[in-house]
């Protein structure tokens, strides 16, 4: 029986540089899985969409396929745009089974790549000494996805025993730069700033771009291509797999 292909779906973004992300992620996946047809899509604002993947891989015989959403946070696009994706694409192949899982979160093996991002960072800026942290995520007019980003900056914080806050590219306050600041009126001059973002784009240059105007030392890029993302993507697919089995073929 051939396992159900997996569609790793992002939302998309001007910036080539984000798609060239999520393709290379991808590919990530797929060198973990050769067992696997593994394809990228997208939401929107970049090639190929859903749709596009999703009639390929019929066209080639495919009647399974897992969805895993490439998104850190539960907010709109997860409760909304994917699952209204998805459906379309169900109506549009009718005996094709297609579900889509949970989406990635906020895992606490990514605070490993956040860490050597920094490092990657600091390395390059030539900076030895911190005494506060700033972890900024893309942000969201949820507050339920704002909260875990706020829960993440605490505990990435404990973790390296520094003070740490929460800031948000957009739709949420604070900006990069307001929590720089905040740090500094403190007296802390040594200030980092790591990103809850998957890919590079509009959204991390800006964080950059004002986290450095208000004085940070350095600022990580993006979680970018990593196995422990890529682990994440096929846990997700796994579990995505087990809900396709009829329950007689599980309990027979």
């Amino acid at each position: 029986m051939t396992a159900p292909a997996l569609i790793a779906l992002a939302h998309g973004s001007r910036d080539p540089r984000s798609a060239a992300t999520i393709t290379a992620l991808t590919e990530r996946v797929a060198c973990m899985r050769p067992d696997l047809r593994v394809e990228p899509a997208f939401l929107d604002l970049n090639e190929p969409g859903l749709d596009d993947v999703v009639d390929r891989l019929v066209a080639e015989g495919h009647g399974e396929i897992v969805v895993v959403p490439l998104l850190l946070t539960d907010a709109y696009h997860a409760q909304v745009d994917v699952p209204q994706a998805v459906e379309a694409a169900r109506q549009r192949h009718d005996g094709v089974q297609i579900v889509a899982t949970k989406i990635l979160g906020i895992e606490n093996a990514f605070f490993r790549v956040l860490d050597e991002r920094l490092r990657e960072s600091l390395k390059d800026r030539r900076v030895r000494e911190l005494d506060a942290l700033v972890l900024a995520g893309a942000g969201s007019s949820d507050p339920v996805a704002n909260a875990l980003i706020a829960r993440a900056a605490r505990a990435w914080g404990a973790h390296h025993k520094l003070p740490t806050i929460a800031a948000f590219a957009s739709s949420a306050p604070p900006a990069a730069g307001e929590a720089v600041r905040s740090h500094r009126a403190d007296g802390r001059r040594h200030i980092a700033v790591g990103m809850l973002m998957l890919a590079p784009g509009f959204l991390p240059d800006r964080v950059a771009e004002l986290a450095y105007e208000a004085g940070a030392v350095a600022v990580a890029e993006p979680l970018g291509v990593a196995d422990e993302i890529a682990e994440v993507v096929l846990a997700r697919y796994a579990v995505g797999a087990v809900d396709l089995v009829p329950l007689e073929a599980l309990f027979a």
